[in-house]
């Protein structure tokens, strides 16, 4: 039995398409900036002397790397209703993104801090920095340049998990997708170009950051 490919829906659905894709490039700023900076400081709460927050901050890793964030999404957006706690889609997506990147990303942050010599904080701070100082200006330039090639993949990871939000009916490009299939009984082409946008967005993520890691770290970011 032949198989005709037909393409021919695409020019009307191109809005629809570009559309979700937008929505998915919103999803995953919003993500990225909310859980590197979530990340960093909880890895330097992970690290103080505080033995209760340094706990705390452990146990939230561990829950959030050990359940299906499927699960986390429907907690947020079905199950917090119980309590009196109603998301809009789209808030529920991003909070469930975030502290899902937030608890992977914490511990690529805290392996970048292990990385820096501690003589360079001992020097700073000899120097008459402050401890605060010494974390903003010393330690974390430092760690982050070396674990940005991590940190990258993990964003890119994170934009290929925001498909699962189109199970709460967020318009994303995953979403889309579902509907136009569903339209136009074509679902190989459609899930084929939807393939191969999320390639392309994973290649030009990549590269963005990579471009503004070089700008922000200078050279040594790949």
């Amino acid at each position: 039995m032949g198989y005709s490919l037909d393409f021919r829906w695409l020019h009307d659905a191109a809005g629809a398409i570009a559309h979700g894709a937008a929505m998915t490039l919103l999803l995953i700023a919003c993500t990225t900036v909310l859980g590197i900076l979530i990340s960093i400081l909880l890895a330097a709460a992970r690290r103080s002397r505080y033995d209760l927050l340094s706990k705390a901050v452990a146990i939230y890793v561990e829950v959030i790397r050990n359940t299906p964030f499927l699960v986390q999404l429907f907690f947020i957006f079905f199950g917090l209703p119980s309590i009196g706690i109603r998301l809009d889609p789209i808030v529920a997506a991003i909070l469930a993104m975030t502290l899902n990147m937030a608890a992977y990303t914490t511990e690529i942050v805290g392996a970048g801090l292990d990385a820096v010599p501690r003589g360079q904080s001992e020097a700073a701070l000899a120097l008459g920095l402050r401890q605060r100082q010494v974390f903003i200006k010393v330690v974390l330039p430092q760690a982050l340049k070396v674990i940005f090639p991590a940190l990258t993949s993990q964003v890119v990871i994170m934009m290929l998990e925001s498909a699962v939000v189109s199970q709460i009916a967020v318009r994303e490009l995953a979403h889309e997708a579902d509907l136009l299939q569903a339209r136009t009984f074509r679902s190989f082409e459609t899930y084929l170009v939807v393939t191969m946008i999320y390639l392309g967005l994973s290649m030009a993520i990549r590269r963005f950051l990579v471009a503004g890691g070089r700008r922000v770290l200078g050279a040594g970011v790949s």
